[in-house]
C-alpha cells in the first residue's frame, strides 16, 4: 500500500512538470505569434532581397567605375616656379631626353615659358620604360605634341583649334588708375596693359584721366565646346575725357588705327640691322631635317653676320622673353601690339630687359653664335596672329596710315563697333574655325 502511494506521488509530480512545460510552450508560441502580426510584410519581403540589390549594386557601380589609369601614362599639371629640368628627374627621365625634346622644341620655343594651367602629359613604353611622347597642354585651343622618331631624335607638331570666337563689350569709369578701373570692369591685367601701350603716345595715364572718365572696349574671347580657353583680342576701344576723345580700331592687317585710319603705332622697319648681310638660311617651312629626312621647318631667316652685331627692334613693342636655350642660344623675344612678335635668336649679348618697353630702332642686343650654331648669324622670326611667317617678304605696317585696299572694310567695321559702343548692346558676331593641324 505505502508502495502504490509513493508511486501515484511520482506521477502527479511528473503530470505537473510537463504540464507546466507545455504551458511554457503555448506562451512562447503565442508571444510569438503576437509579434510576427506586428510586423510589416514588406519589410520581410525587404529584408529577404536586400543581399541582391546590394550585391546587384555593386556589380553596377564596377560596370561604371573608369578603369585604373595605363602605368606607362603620367601628367604633371604646372605650378608657379616649375622647372623642366626638375619635372624631368621628378619623372625619372634622363637629362639627355629632355635634351633631345628641347631640340625639337628650336624652332618653337614653347617649353621656355611654361606657366600654371598649362600641363605636361608624359607616355612611356610600356616595356623599355622610356619616353615615347610628350604632350604640353597651353589651354583648350593649344597643344603641342614632342614624338619619338628614332632613338637619338624627337619631332614637334602643333595643335590649334580656332573654336568660336564671340564679341563682347566692357565698359567703365575710370576710378584711380586705369589699370585697376579696368580690371574692375572685368578686363584683364594683360589686356589693360596692352591698351595703355596702345594708346600711350596719345593719352599720359598718369596726368590726362580723371575721375569719370570713361573706357570701352570690344573684345572677342575664345571658347571650345562652351568653355573659354582664356585668350582673346582687343578690336575696339575707346577712350573719353573732359579733354580727350581717342579711339581705337583692330584692322584685318592686324594694326590699330583710329576711326579716320590713322595708325596707332609707329611703321615696322623690314630688317632689325643695319646695312647689308647675305642670307645665310631662308625662311623654309617645308625643310628636310639632313639627318632625320624628316620635314624640319626653318621658322626664320638666317644673316650671316659678325658677332657683335647692333641687333634693332624693328617695331614699337614690349620685351616678353630673355633666355638662354641650349640650342636656340641667347635670344630676345619682342611683342608688337595684339597681333605681331619677334624673335632674335642666337645672340652673344642682351642689351635690354624682361618687361621693358621698346621703340622701334631701339638697340636691344648684338648678334652671336652661341646655342647650336654653324658660324656668326642672326636667326630672325616674324610672327603675325599666332603664326610663323617669312619675315622678308611678309606684309608689315611700313606706313602711317591704313592701307588703301583695306580702308572700305574698315569704314564698315568702324561703323559696326561704334554703334555697339554707342548702344551699350553688344551684337554677338560669331566666327567659326575647324581645328587645325600642322606637322613641325
Amino acid at each position: 500500500m505505502k508502495n502504490n502511494w509513493k508511486t501515484s506521488l511520482k506521477d502527479q509530480r511528473r503530470r505537473k512538470r510537463r504540464n507546466r512545460i507545455l504551458l511554457l510552450c503555448v506562451a512562447v508560441l503565442s508571444l510569438a505569434s503576437i509579434v510576427w502580426s506586428f510586423i510589416p510584410k514588406t519589410a520581410v519581403t525587404d529584408m529577404a532581397v536586400v543581399p541582391n540589390v546590394l550585391e546587384t549594386e555593386q556589380l553596377s557601380v564596377d560596370k561604371t567605375q573608369p578603369p585604373p589609369p595605363p602605368d606607362n601614362i603620367f601628367v604633371h599639371n604646372i605650378s608657379a616656379g616649375d622647372n623642366l629640368s626638375v619635372i624631368f628627374d621628378t619623372m625619372l627621365i634622363n637629362q639627355q631626353t629632355m635634351l633631345k625634346i628641347l631640340a625639337a622644341d628650336e624652332q618653337l620655343l614653347a617649353l621656355d615659358v611654361l606657366r600654371p594651367g598649362n600641363r605636361l602629359i608624359f607616355t612611356l613604353d610600356k616595356e623599355s620604360r622610356d619616353l615615347e611622347s610628350m604632350e604640353l597642354f597651353v589651354h583648350l585651343g593649344r597643344q603641342v605634341i614632342y614624338q619619338r622618331i628614332d632613338a637619338a631624335h624627337f619631332e614637334s607638331r602643333e595643335i590649334d583649334i580656332p573654336g568660336v570666337w564671340e564679341q563682347e563689350l566692357v565698359e567703365g569709369e575710370i576710378n584711380g588708375s586705369f589699370i585697376l578701373s579696368a580690371i574692375d570692369a572685368g578686363l584683364s591685367e594683360q589686356e589693360a596693359a596692352n591698351i595703355t601701350d596702345l594708346f600711350e603716345s596719345r593719352i599720359d595715364f598718369r596726368r590726362d584721366l580723371r575721375a569719370g572718365d570713361r573706357f570701352q572696349v570690344v573684345r572677342s574671347l575664345q571658347a571650345i565646346g562652351g568653355m573659354k580657353t582664356g585668350q582673346s583680342k582687343l578690336i575696339g576701344i575707346r577712350m573719353s575725357g573732359k579733354n580727350y576723345d581717342h579711339d581705337g580700331f583692330l584692322c584685318e592687317d592686324g594694326n590699330y588705327y583710329d576711326h579716320g585710319g590713322k595708325s596707332l603705332a609707329r611703321a615696322f622697319r623690314r630688317y632689325p640691322f643695319s646695312g647689308h648681310y647675305r642670307i645665310s638660311s631662308s625662311f623654309n617651312p617645308r625643310r628636310r631635317h639632313p639627318i632625320t629626312k624628316r620635314i624640319s621647318p626653318h621658322n626664320g631667316t638666317d644673316f650671316a653676320m659678325p658677332t657683335g652685331t647692333t641687333i634693332f627692334s624693328v617695331g614699337d613693342g614690349v620685351v616678353t622673353r630673355i633666355k638662354n636655350h641650349p640650342y636656340a642660344g641667347k635670344y630676345v623675344e619682342v611683342k608688337h601690339g595684339e597681333n605681331y612678335k619677334t624673335r632674335y635668336l642666337h645672340l652673344s649679348k642682351f642689351l635690354v630687359k624682361r618687361g621693358q618697353k621698346v621703340k622701334r630702332g631701339q638697340r636691344i642686343a648684338m648678334s652671336g653664335n652661341t646655342g647650336r650654331s654653324t658660324g656668326p648669324h642672326l636667326h630672325y622670326e616674324l610672327h603675325i596672329k599666332g603664326r610663323v611667317v617669312n619675315p622678308v617678304k611678309a606684309k608689315i605696317p611700313m606706313a602711317a596710315s591704313i592701307p588703301k585696299e583695306n580702308r572700305e572694310a574698315f569704314r564698315s567695321r568702324v561703323a559696326k563697333f561704334t554703334a555697339m559702343m554707342e548702344t551699350g548692346e553688344p551684337t554677338q558676331l560669331v566666327h567659326y574655325g575647324q581645328p587645325k593641324m600642322e606637322s613641325l
